[in-house]
C-alpha cells in the first residue's frame, strides 16, 4: 500500500474513533453543543479525506483520461463529484 493510501486508512481510524465517542457521548447524556462540535470535527475530517481523494484522483486518473482523449469523462466526473458536494 503507497504512503499516501496508509495514511488516508489512518486518517479514517482516527474518523472511526471520533463516531465511537460521539456514541458514548450520546449514552452518557453529554451536553447537546459538545455533541455537536464533535460532529462537526467528524465532518470535517471526512471532507479532509475526501479532498486528499479528490486531489489524488485530479493528479493521476483525470490526467491519465485527457491523455487518452477521455475529456468528457473526466469532465463528467467531476462534475458529478461537484454535485454531491453541494447536496
Amino acid at each position: 500500500m503507497s504512503p499516501a493510501k496508509l495514511k488516508l486508512v489512518q486518517r479514517l481510524k482516527i474518523v472511526e474513533g471520533q463516531i465511537r465517542g460521539l456514541q458514548d457521548m450520546l449514552i452518557k447524556d453529554e451536553y447537546c453543543i459538545d455533541v455537536i462540535t464533535q460532529t462537526s470535527a467528524v465532518k470535517q475530517a471526512l471532507s479532509g479525506v475526501e479532498d486528499a481523494i479528490m486531489e489524488n484522483h485530479l493528479s493521476t486518473c483525470v490526467v491519465d483520461q485527457m491523455k487518452k482523449g477521455k475529456e468528457g469523462k473526466a469532465v463528467g466526473e467531476i462534475l458529478k463529484v461537484y454535485r454531491l458536494k453541494r447536496k
